[in-house]
This record gives C-alpha cells, structure tokens and sequence, in this order.
C-alpha cells in the first residue's frame, strides 16, 4: 500500500468537512480521498477510450393534455419502428 501525504486547499477543506458533518457515520479522510480518487480514475479510463460521461440536459418534449395517442405506452414499439417517432 502506497502512503502519500496531500494539500487540501482551504475552500475544498470547508466543503469536505461539510460532508463529513452532514454524515450519520462520518467515513474516514482516507476512505473519502480513496473513493474520490476511484470516481476520478475511472472517468479518466473512460474519456480516454472515448467515451465522455458528461452530463446534458434531457430534452423530452411534453404534448398538450388531451393531445396525442392514448396507446403508445402499449404500443411504443410499434411507433418506433414506423421512423416517425412518437405522435404528438
């Protein structure tokens, strides 16, 4: 097991011991700096396959009340395959 000895900057110290604060069992520094470096890891792994795990915004557009088709939660598969997408 590697030992490393870190700088946490001030703003980042204040956020963390917030965290820690709002916990029932408050994890240790170590574990907490171990799963960061983890999440951090592993995004990297993935951008650099090419794969970007960004988040964006989910667009999904809402039809007026009363408007549209009553059976494309049954039938959705069918409205799919036709291209045309869901009916509004």
């Amino acid at each position: 097991m590697k030992r490393a000895t870190i700088t946490i900057p001030d703003d980042l110290e204040q956020e963390l011991d917030a965290y820690l604060a709002e916990q029932d069992a408050p994890p240790s520094l170590t574990s907490v700096v171990q799963a960061a470096l983890r999440v951090y890891l592993e995004e990297r792994k993935w951008k650099a396959r090419g794969y970007h795990l960004e988040a964006k915004d989910l667009n999904i557009p809402v039809a007026e009340t009363g408007r549209g088709q009553r059976d494309i939660s049954v039938d959705h598969d069918k409205y799919l395959t036709q291209g045309r997408g869901v009916p509004y």
